[in-house]
């Protein structure tokens, strides 16, 4: 094995150690017996220093023009992809400390810098001022950034989800302080503070840490002027109510119970199974908008269910660095009992329960947080692995009759992140996805493959409020300031 990492704080500028120098182990969930690294823990006293530093930056980045924070933007995804050894070490290692599968660390940390690049496309669009011209009144409505900005990431996919919030944050002119989660924390720590050092002393800062003890700091301290959170809807919850007595704006992307409706005309070949695997069990299942449900027209329900059976015993579960391994680790052990109790219940009310896959290292599976993937047929809707989010690899399915019955079981949640219609007719598909209750629904696919960044996403009922990704996403981090006057004396000539 490798000698452990260790990753400080990035702090106004500079990478520091904890105040009271205390760090927390990481371990490769694969065998856990095996400590990856060593991250910094911050404390209260930590963050408030993220945050005095981030308030200081804060007026000259925001005085600069659009142009130069997208320069810098820009700049900041060419370095990212300018190594590919380097690229290639820290997908290694994060495969490490993380467990999903090579191939999708890799697709990880080069999304990162994609995103930084897309997002420098809106620069152009972000500096146009609204001007309103109408009886009596001319208008300007002008856009600044809000200040200091928390963002805080889970574990799942750090990176790919700080894309569709830190560049935005900082195109819109805020300065930002980032915190990581426990159960990720160190390729994130050395790839984030990379990015710190392109930018001015402290318009980012990195804070890792046990977020019982800093978080409520990091969330209402009186100097965060906006606090973008994805996790659990619980920690989302006490996020708002905490963010609530500064009156703070939050945005919340929060828990996904994802509903995916095939219907009888969906056309059952290989690019529909392989896209179907990839919407459930990408990451082994551990993705906020992954296919968490299933219903499937009765017609081709059986056909469904052998279809994706059979793609499913393909896979080989093992150490995500092994080759030929497509699928790894549960992250943690917290996750794999909220799997095991789902799959328990399941089992002792007498659930159709089926196991696929091959396991590569026994010995190691035994020891790691692996599942081998499962359907649950004929699902009964109330059981937690129906109305619950699993985030692991298992799907429930069940069938249904007509479209009005598919709309009301997928509806039947207080979740709404995002959804799919499969179908071959497409005006079909598009009437169904309009009576969905979701913030974002995919025709014919489902999950971060088909995450289109140039729309707003995010979700309704307790999957959140507000949007990342898109022009939304970067406008959510500013406020409007209206300038007012009687015609003619706004404009000038």
């Amino acid at each position: 094995m490798s000698e452990p990492v260790f990753t400080s704080l990035f702090i106004n500028g500079a990478s520091c150690p904890a105040q009271w120098k205390k760090s927390y182990g990481v371990h490769n969930p694969a065998n856990p017996e095996h400590i990856v690294g060593f991250a910094a823990d911050a404390s209260v006293g930590d963050v408030e220093r993220a945050i005095a530093a981030a308030k200081d930056a804060h007026p000259k980045w925001a005085g600069l023009d659009v142009s130069e924070r997208a320069d810098y933007i820009r700049k900041i995804a060419e370095n990212l992809k300018a190594d590919e050894g380097e690229v290639a070490a820290l997908a290694k290692q994060f495969t490490t400390e993380h467990g999903k599968v090579l191939f999708e660390s890799t697709l990880e940390v080069n999304r990162f810098a994609d995103r930084f690049m897309q997002v420098s496309s809106f620069a152009s669009r972000l500096a146009e001022e609204e001007k309103i011209s109408g009886p009596a009144f001319d208008t300007i409505v002008t856009r600044t950034g809000r200040g200091v900005t928390t963002l805080i990431v889970p574990w799942n996919w750090p990176l790919a989800i700080l894309g569709s919030k830190l560049p935005q944050a900082l195109l819109a002119g805020n300065a930002v302080v980032v915190k990581l989660s426990e159960y990720a924390s160190l390729t994130p720590a050395i790839l984030l503070a990379k990015v710190a050092a392109m930018l001015p002393a402290g318009v980012m800062n990195i804070i890792t840490g046990d977020g019982r003890i800093i978080g409520d700091t990091l969330v209402g301290h009186p100097d965060v002027r906006q606090v973008n959170f994805t996790g659990s809807v619980a920690i989302g919850r006490h996020v708002m109510m905490t963010a609530a007595q500064n009156i703070t704006p939050v945005t919340l992307e929060l828990g996904g119970n994802d509903a995916g409706i095939i219907l009888e005309d969906a056309v059952l070949d290989d690019a529909f199974f392989q896209k179907l695997y990839l919407a459930v069990f990408l990451t082994s299942g551990q993705i906020c908008m992954a296919l968490k449900r299933l219903y499937v027209h009765e017609k081709i329900y059986d056909d469904v269910i052998s279809g994706l059976a059979a793609h499913l015993d393909k896979q080989r579960i093992g150490s995500g660095l092994v080759q030929g391994v497509s699928m790894g680790p549960v992250n943690n052990e917290r996750q794999y009992n909220v799997v095991k109790s789902m799959l328990d219940e399941a089992k002792a009310t007498g659930q159709d329960i089926h196991y696929y896959g091959t396991i590569d290292d026994e010995e190691m599976f035994q020891k790691g947080y692996f599942y081998r993937p499962s359907l649950v047929t004929n699902a009964d809707p109330s059981l937690s692995v129906v109305r619950d989010e699993q985030f692991g690899p298992t799907l429930p399915i069940m069938s249904f009759k007509d479209e009005a019955e598919a709309i009301l079981m997928a509806n039947d949640s207080e979740l709404g992140l995002s959804s799919s219609v499969w179908s071959q007719d497409t005006n079909r598909a598009v009437s169904v996805a309009r009576q969905l209750e979701a913030g974002f629904t995919n025709i014919n696919a489902h999950g971060p493959t088909a995450m289109d960044g140039l729309s707003p996403f995010g979700g309704v009922k307790q999957s959140g409020v507000g949007r990342n990704f898109g022009y939304e996403g970067i406008t959510q981090f500013q406020e409007t300031h209206s300038i007012s006057g009687i015609t003619g004396a706004v404009f000038g000539s």
